[in-house]
Parts: structure tokens; C-alpha cells; sequence
């Protein structure tokens, strides 16, 4: 019999309620077990009905999306779906959520996503919540202190559910000088601007959301724009990035396959390629193109991955030279 994945819908709109509940109607491996307009009915409704996922919203009365998850998350953890709106403050806010142990995160209708997408979108995101590996979150401990690298070249970065804290892990780990990081994470258009401006605010290097042109040189992090491509170039001896549209690759865009192909191309053995938590096979072939250009390559482990999706398919696949423990990895990079 198949196992159905109960979900919790959280949002103060009787609209966006309605709407999210008929995106999953139609799934037969999902079910919506109720709603709630605001976090005080919805701690009740946790009780109630025990759901397997929450989607969130952030923007609520009575008590911010914010505050519940922190609370949620620290004493009764669940897999939760941020749903946001695409302002400025709204992107800042649904990051910052994800830092606070939200798997996921989602336009809300309204945005540039249509109803028809969002349908698909919306299962798409529970169903990877619910594969997730949940753990209670204390507050932070003091970061670690960073490294020194005498390294050259590129490192390629991939990751999916669960990896902007895994990616934020990493990069607090790296110095000022380290050499120039391309990040390909899944992640909606109107969101990796914000990721890429919080993670500028606590690295020692900068980082920045990917324009098309953009330099690759030490100290400096590319984020990929969501629902862009971006692939390694080179002219002469200088690296760039091109920033393009075009098909998804693996359901998704930006594609980790592709960033990691284009790095296995032009970077070859001077590329370091590592591929974070994720659902799906994203990024495994291109991990394994980059290995055998010449390039290191490591994988997160099964134990420290949210969703060991990704990771796993590069293992299988003889694509990864190391597979490491989160902690290990900014160190293995360099």
C-alpha cells in the first residue's frame, strides 16, 4: 500500500490556503491532513493530526514564521516547506529560515511562478522535505576558526535539499584568499540573491550572486541566480562565468551537471569539485567528468547529508575520490 506523506499547511491567507491544498489534491502519494492561519493554531494542529511536513509562511500575525520555526525546531523538529513572497525582505527572511533547519523554499503564487508550476513545484519540494533527515537545532556554536590555503584554480560546488546551511558551513571555514568558487544550488529565481548577500555578510571572502561575464579569481564566491545556468569559461589564462538560460537539466536550473561539466572542460586537473546533500542525481554524472578530466573529487557523506540523494548517486557511480563528513570538507577543498 503506498505510504502517503501528510502535510501541514501554515499560512494566514484563506486564498493562498485554498491554493496550496488543491497543488497537492491531485498527488497520490500526498495529503494535506489540515490548515492553519496562523502559528498558535497551528501548534495545535501538530498535535492533532502528526503531519510528516509543514508548509510555512513567514510573513503571519500573532507570531512570525520566524519565531515558530526557531521554536519548532529546537523542540518538536519537522521537514518545513518556507513559502515566500519574492521582496527583498521576504527573500532575506525565507534564507534566514533555512539556516533555522527550513528544507526548502518556494515562491509564493503571485510571484513569477503561475499556478500551473507552482502544482508541480510545491510536490516536488514536500516530497524532498519528507526524504529529509531532521535533527533539533541548538543555537550555533562559535564558528571554527578558518584555514590557510596556498591553492590555485577553481572549485565547483553543487548542492540541493538541505544545502544552503551546508554551503554556509563550508564557506565560514574558508579564508580571504581561497581560490574562486562556483555554487550551482537549487534554489527559486528572486532567492539567490539573498543567499548570496547573507553569505557575503559572515564569510571572510566575498560572494555574490553570478552575472554573465562575472571573473573567477581568489576571494570570491559565484552564486548561481536561480532559474539560471552558469558554466566555467576560459580565455587565454583568466576564468569567467557565463550566466545563460536554456533547458533544466535533471528537473533543474541552475543544473549542477552542468556547472560541473563545463569545470570539467575548461579547469580540468586544476578544478576541485564537491558535490553537497541533495535529492535526485543532479551533478553525480558531472562530478565523475570531472574526476576523470584530473580534477579531486569528494561527496558529502551519508551521515551528515539532510538528503543523501546526489552524494549517493556519485559514490555508486565511482565519480567521487573522497566522501567526507561536512565538518571535513573545506579543509579536503584546499
Amino acid at each position: 500500500m503506498l505510504k502517503r506523506t501528510r502535510v501541514l499547511i501554515i499560512d494566514d491567507s484563506a486564498i493562498v490556503r485554498k491554493i496550496l491544498s488543491e497543488s497537492l489534491a491531485g498527488e497520490p502519494d500526498l495529503e494535506v491532513v489540515g490548515t492553519a492561519p496562523d502559528p498558535y493554531v497551528a501548534r495545535d494542529k501538530v498535535l492533532q493530526t502528526n503531519p510528516d511536513v509543514l508548509t510555512l509562511d513567514i510573513e503571519m500575525p500573532r507570531m512570525d514564521g520566524l519565531t515558530f520555526l526557531e521554536k519548532l525546531m529546537r523542540f518538536h523538529p519537522l521537514p518545513v516547506v518556507v513559502i515566500s513572497s519574492l521582496t527583498q525582505r521576504s527573500s532575506a527572511t525565507a534564507v534566514r529560515a533555512m539556516e533555522l533547519g527550513a528544507i526548502e523554499v518556494l515562491a509564493k503564487p503571485g510571484g513569477p511562478y503561475s499556478v500551473g508550476e507552482l502544482a508541480s513545484d510545491l510536490a516536488n519540494k514536500v516530497r524532498a522535505a519528507a526524504a529529509a533527515r531532521i535533527q533539533r537545532r541548538d543555537p550555533a556554536p562559535p564558528a571554527a576558526p578558518v584555514i590557510v590555503s596556498a591553492a590555485s584554480g577553481v572549485i565547483a560546488i553543487g548542492a540541493s535539499t538541505g544545502g544552503t546551511d551546508a554551503i554556509s558551513q563550508i564557506l565560514t571555514r574558508l579564508p580571504a584568499a581561497t581560490p574562486g568558487l562556483l555554487i550551482a544550488q537549487h534554489i527559486p529565481a528572486g532567492f539567490s540573491r539573498a543567499f548570496a548577500r547573507r553569505l557575503n555578510d559572515i564569510c571572510a571572502m566575498e560572494v555574490r550572486e553570478a552575472a554573465d561575464g562575472d571573473a573567477v579569481c581568489r576571494g570570491l564566491a559565484l552564486i548561481a541566480p536561480g532559474d539560471f545556468h552558469m558554466m566555467l569559461r576560459k580565455r587565454g589564462e583568466q576564468y569567467s562565468v557565463a550566466v545563460q538560460t536554456g533547458p533544466r537539466v535533471c528537473y533543474q536550473r541552475p543544473s549542477v551537471d552542468v556547472l560541473f561539466e563545463s569545470v570539467a572542460e575548461a579547469a580540468g586537473r586544476e578544478a576541485v569539485g564537491v558535490l553537497l546533500t541533495g535529492m535526485g542525481s543532479d551533478g553525480a554524472r558531472g562530478l565523475l567528468h570531472m574526476r576523470e578530466a584530473g580534477a579531486r573529487t569528494i561527496a558529502q557523506d551519508e551521515a551528515t547529508c539532510i538528503v543523501y540523494g546526489m552524494p549517493r548517486k556519485a559514490v555508486e557511480m565511482g565519480a567521487a575520490g573522497q566522501v567526507l563528513p561536512l565538518p571535513q570538507i573545506a579543509q579536503a577543498m584546499l
